[in-house]
């Protein structure tokens, strides 16, 4: 099973792919991680890739491709792969399709800013630990402190409102695009495309996902 996941910051993609992962014996291939591990092996792209990032630029949508064409011919990725964080944008999904990777299904988790604003600006953490919490969600007993340690919580900068507001512009203007590209794929029956609301229980979703996946 050949799958890209989709969404937007906070709609919960890390724990439905942790789910996908196990049920279909498959790997997470994520840009950072494909980056990481071709700059130690220190390959012809991870130079490149590193060269370009040393100077503080992007690295490019060939490079990325190139990466993730390396990366899906080893042995774990026999049963499939799903795709994290790749494609970004249309070009590098029109790249994909012209490498001839096929994609068995693009499932794309919906979840309103509003929602998601709330569910991320409202999380907390103590630092020493890892140990998170939520204002609503998932309250510490005292406010503003570790259960465990008394010590007090954070807001991580990425889970600021401005941060996760910023986040998600980025989102709209750069990666929802792809969208309408797999829906038009998905109708010349090159892939399957499914919609998500992910504003549910993560098991409910998980489920559902698998299910369809499945079917």
């Amino acid at each position: 099973m050949r799958i890209i996941l989709l969404g937007p910051p906070g709609a919960g993609k890390g724990t439905q792919a942790q789910v996908l992962t196990k049920e279909f014996s498959i790997p997470q291939i994520s840009t950072g991680d494909m980056l990481r591990a071709a700059i130690k092996e220190g390959t012809e792209l991870g130079l490149k890739a590193k060269a370009v990032m040393d100077a503080g630029q992007l690295v490019s949508d060939d490079i990325i491709i190139g990466l993730v064409k390396e990366r899906i011919e080893r042995d774990d990725c026999k049963n499939g792969f799903l795709l994290d964080g790749v494609p970004r944008t249309i070009p590098q999904a029109q790249a994909i399709l012209d490498a001839g990777i096929e994609i068995d299904a693009v499932v794309e988790l919906q979840l309103a800013d509003e929602k998601i604003v709330k569910r991320m600006s409202g999380r907390r953490v103590h630092l020493a630990s890892g140990r998170t919490y939520h204002i609503v969600y998932n309250p510490p007993k005292v406010e503003g402190v570790d259960d465990v340690t008394g010590e007090p919580l954070v807001i991580r900068a990425d889970d600021e409102e401005q941060t996760v507001r910023s986040r998600l512009s980025v989102y709209h203007e750069q990666t929802e695009p792809l969208v309408a590209f797999y829906k038009d794929l998905s109708a010349q029956g090159k892939t399957v495309y499914m919609e998500v609301d992910a504003n549910r229980d993560v098991d409910v979703i998980a489920s559902e996902i698998v299910k369809t996946l499945k079917a």
